[in-house]
């Protein structure tokens, strides 16, 4: 028998504490914690000798059954007897005294007991870590919501585990399958016994087999046309991609996360033993590896790492060592959640929880042929249901009565053709159909030449609809975006519930990007800033100039003109337009498309959009590097926690409201507990806001002559550059125009002799 006792604000991981006290002999005395001997405050006060300690009793304290019975009738004798006001102290005097055993001298209790020394701010930062994953107790907790944090963290680790778990047997049944060579279509144990009592149809199926039961192989994958061959990523200083519009980047925050992620399970496993290696190791530095994406199967990783080996029993030795790592991240079965909850996300407030339902994927049998088709099957099939789901909730936001509205809010500056088509476009996808709740502002440069023109077009739109809500801003001075916007945002043709969708004149949509922009906008938590796909040049495709019908019929129904006069007015907005990659780019670099509520860009916080900026570009930049670091500031909250500034459990129980009044009284320490505020007065009380960005095939950029105005600044003018030259075509176009042009070559070869 074996007794342990902690303090009430430790966590404490069950599953891993049973086999732990199983592991200790209890007919021993054993008194095993974390090792202390008080901090700097309490030095010389604790009356203990230089060779003694006590067992914390924050993180939890271990006891045999003869270590009670040695100590349990001097328990009195103890009582009497207190050198000191720390129970945790006195017990292991006693203990010292009576059982003639001290605490545990073990470094290793430190990750297995763990005590944070941060005080009211333990575990307020990132749960990632090695002493996190490690531990059995983590002390100390001091706020409940921490304490549901972490149990909602541990809980996510376990499921992981699950998933390894239910991955490592399905490739164990796929070797004994293969020892005992049975057949691969029909798999059962015996007649009428199989292997896999439930298909793919039903809710206890568990998962394609012939994909998790597949051996890690980094040749898994087998290519049949060069087109099928996956690219590698090269990871250094810097991340080298080939497939990737910018060749040479820095690593994204959530690649970083993932080889973090890597690195520390697998120095975990490498030390698993440890112990009975007499080694440790551990890790310095990455020195360079290579990465890519299997859809199917999962990430291939090969890393170069610089370890630390560190052997402390026989000849003591610390080398620095390389290893060469072949990692496979295998993906697991595939999970879809369907919203079913009647309200869409953009009408839902800020504390209503979401209402979400499990459901599986619906799929036909299907003749098992190569491995490669049943996979191709059960991802044609995948699509066609998220095309099912996709449809269900257009269906659902068609039906809705009270649709939020959303207001397009257009700057502009001459450009008469061009806004003759736009008005079309929105003419036809916007005011013809049934309660569509779409707005147009302009924000109008009225100095420009053709503004009396625009204006006419305009009025005469909003005549043919009297009850449409179409309306322009006058503006006058030099063209700036940022001040158009700003202005647009400030009138009062927009209410502080309406979702603002920033356009430009140039843009063609459907009414599936509507439906998009009210489902991607979430109050007070979340912006959308959608990839819009660019058209190419026309003329570099080599096509002719007025007689050439780029998209006509199967192309989409778009027509274009192939000179630098504008596109021809599209004969219909509602046929999709076609993607390819030489018909343009998703614009990945591009900001000035971003839908909101005009609530949330009014937040002091948020300083809006930068009116200092003029002509074009930047200020679409400068409004994302502000929501960032908005939502730097946001991560302050659980400092606010911390320190009991804000109770979110509070809240949620209460109903608070999410803007309360300022309180007159202050909260000055984490230990005052009257009047604790809802709401963390150091991030204003308002959720992050999420910058959510996904392609829509529905948005779409008609190409147009670029010049780029060499009064700009210096920022400006260089990404106006990058622009234009993103825009001249394809890669493959530009090769056949390069390798087609003798002059080009000439010049190439001059240029590359110079540069040498």
């Amino acid at each position: 028998m074996v007794r342990a006792g902690a303090d009430d604000d430790v966590y404490v991981r069950t599953d891993r504490l049973e086999p732990f006290l199983r592991s200790i002999d209890s007919s021993k005395p054993q008194f095993i914690g974390q090792a202390g001997r008080g901090n700097t405050e309490d030095f010389g006060l604790l009356s203990l000798e230089f060779d003694e300690n006590f067992c914390m009793g924050g993180p939890g304290v271990i006891m045999s059954r003869e270590t009670l019975r040695r100590v349990a009738p001097h328990i009195p004798s103890c009582l009497k007897n207190l050198y000191s006001t720390h129970e945790d102290v006195e017990v292991g005097r006693c203990v010292q005294k009576f059982a003639g055993i001290p605490c545990t001298w073990n470094y290793e209790m430190q990750s297995i007991l763990h005590h944070n020394s941060s005080g009211y701010r333990a575990f307020s930062g990132t749960l990632k870590s090695k002493e996190v994953h490690n531990a059995i107790t983590l002390h100390p907790i001091k706020q409940p919501a921490f304490m549901y944090r972490l149990h909602a963290y541990m809980l996510g680790l376990s499921a992981q585990e699950l998933r390894q778990h239910s991955l490592l047997l399905h490739r164990d049944i796929a070797m004994a399958t293969s020892l005992l060579q049975l057949p691969q279509i029909n798999k059962n144990l015996a007649p009428g016994v199989p292997i896999f009592p439930q298909d793919e149809n039903n809710i206890d199926y568990l998962g394609d087999h012939n994909v998790l039961g597949a051996t890690p192989d980094l040749n898994r994958h087998r290519p049949r046309t060069l087109d099928e061959l996956i690219q590698w990523d090269f990871i250094a200083k810097s991340l080298y991609s080939s497939q990737h519009p910018n060749p040479k980047r820095r690593m994204e925050s959530s690649i970083k996360e993932g080889l973090s992620d890597v690195i520390r399970e697998i120095m975990e496993h490498i030390n698993n033993f440890s112990r009975q290696r007499g080694r440790m190791i551990e890790f310095r530095e990455l020195l360079y590896g290579y990465m890519r994406v299997n859809s199917m199967y999962g990430q291939d990783l090969i890393l170069d790492l610089l370890l630390v080996y560190k052997k402390y029993r026989g000849k003591k030795m610390t080398v620095p060592v390389r290893r060469h790592l072949y990692i496979q991240r295998s993906f697991t079965e595939i999970r879809v959640r369907e919203i079913t909850a009647q309200i869409m996300p953009s009408q839902a407030s800020v504390n209503q929880a979401e209402h979400v339902s499990s459901v599986g994927i619906t799929k036909q049998p299907r003749d098992p042929a190569t491995s490669f088709d049943r996979i191709s099957h059960r991802v044609k099939t995948l699509f066609n249901e998220l095309e099912r789901l996709t449809d269900s909730i257009g269906s659902n936001l068609k039906e809705k009565e009270n649709k939020d509205r959303v207001v397009f809010i257009l700057p502009l500056s001459g450009r008469s053709e061009t806004f003759k088509r736009f008005l079309r476009n929105f003419e036809e996808v916007a005011l013809r159909q049934e309660d569509q709740r779409t707005d147009l502002l302009v924000a109008l440069y009225v100095e420009a030449p053709e503004s009396s023109e625009l204006i006419t077009q305009l009025l005469n739109l909003r005549a043919r609809y009297p009850g449409s809500r179409i309306n322009y801003l006058p503006l006058t001075g030099n063209f700036s975006r940022g001040v158009a916007l700003d202005r647009a945002i400030r009138s009062s043709y927009c209410a502080s519930d309406d979702i603002i969708f920033f356009i430009d004149v140039d843009m063609i949509f459907t009414v599936q990007s509507i439906d998009r922009i009210r489902l991607n906008v979430i109050r007070g938590r979340q912006i959308y800033l959608p990839i819009v796909f660019s058209e190419y040049d026309p003329q570099m495709m080599g096509w002719q100039a007025e007689t050439q019908i780029v998209m006509q019929g199967s192309m989409g129904g778009y027509t274009s003109l192939k000179n630098f006069a504008l596109p021809l007015l599209p004969e219909n907005f509602s046929l999709p337009y076609r993607i390819t990659d030489e018909n343009g780019y998703f614009r990945q670099f591009g900001y000035g498309l971003a839908g909101m509520y005009k609530a949330d860009l009014q937040r002091p916080d948020l300083k809006g959009f930068s009116t200092d900026i003029t002509g074009w570009g930047l200020e679409d930049v400068v409004f994302i590097e502000n929501v960032i670091a908005l939502n730097h500031r946001g991560n302050q909250r659980l400092v606010a926690i911390a320190d009991g500034r804000w109770d979110p459990l509070r809240m949620r129980t209460s109903g608070a409201s999410l803007n309360p009044k300022p309180s007159s009284s202050t909260v000055t320490g984490p230990s005052s507990t009257a009047h604790i505020p809802t709401i963390p007065p150091a991030v204003n009380g308002v959720e992050e806001l999420i910058i959510f960005r996904a392609p829509d095939p529905s948005l779409v950029h008609i190409f147009h002559p670029i010049q780029c105005d060499t009064n700009l600044e210096e920022a400006q003018y260089k990404m106006c550059l990058g622009t234009k030259a993103n825009t001249l075509g394809s890669l493959r176009t530009l090769d056949v125009q390069f390798s087609h042009s003798p002059a080009l070559l000439i010049f190439g070869r001059s240029q590359g002799r110079a540069s040498a």
